[in-house]
């Protein structure tokens, strides 16, 4: 079956074979390399169609990436942008090993009511918040938490809970995800100063802000009037 048969001698035929074998291998080569081709071109980051659509995900993604727990102090904020206090020093101790880090955390200050008459002692509450995906314990006693009364510029202060009473019970909680300490402090409307130092008198009637720290977690400035 395989020797060649007809007029012409058989190496004619055995070249014409070769030949037609060699142009196949060639086509064969030729689908194969453009195949190849094909499907590096399709991933690659040259091409402007998986550029555009990856540039839209990443954006999609961006854009819908929030974190909850600091959502209420986000609002805070843009509620109270002309009343933001300068950055206070750390609070307290340095946190204790095995305690939740100071990045675990958020802390949102709140005033009972907006507006105080003069002579009334304003009420501050306090919520601390574990943000991270575990949990874990923390000191949060009034000690090592520092609630301040600034100007309502916050160029001022004028008050706050560690002037006086530096000392506090340790308190340690254990917080899961999610999970949140609150706790309220009443001012008595005066002033102060650190290692309580000077006279201590009633502020002025006018408008003022309250800030919350723990550690160096520093909460949205939150305004209040006293009338």
């Amino acid at each position: 079956m395989l020797e060649p048969t007809g007029p012409l001698p058989p190496e004619i035929y055995w070249r014409r074979r070769v030949f037609a074998i060699g142009i196949l291998v060639v086509a064969i080569a030729v689908v194969i390399w453009l195949a190849v081709m094909i499907a590096r071109g399709g991933g690659s980051t040259g091409d402007p169609k998986a550029a555009a659509a990856s540039a839209t995900t990443t954006t999609e993604k961006q854009a819908g990436e929030t974190k909850p727990a600091l959502t209420p102090d986000a609002a805070v904020a843009g509620a109270s942008s002309a009343a933001p206090g300068p950055s206070a020093p750390a609070s307290g101790a340095p946190v204790a090993q095995g305690q939740c880090p100071d990045q675990s955390l958020a802390v949102k200050v709140t005033v009972e009511q907006p507006t105080y008459k003069s002579g009334e002692q304003p009420v501050f509450g306090i919520v601390i918040t574990n943000i991270s995906a575990t949990a874990c314990s923390r000191d949060v006693g009034s000690g090592l938490q520092q609630i301040s009364v600034y100007s309502l510029d916050g160029q001022k202060r004028l008050w706050s809970s560690t002037d006086c009473y530096p000392d506090g019970q340790p308190d340690v909680r254990m917080l899961n995800r999610g999970e949140q300490a609150a706790f309220q402090v009443t001012w008595s409307g005066s002033t102060s100063q650190p290692s309580c130092a000077g006279a201590r008198v009633p502020v002025q009637s006018g408008a003022y802000s309250v800030v919350a720290q723990l550690g160096s977690v520093r909460s949205a400035a939150e305004p209040f009037n006293i009338a």
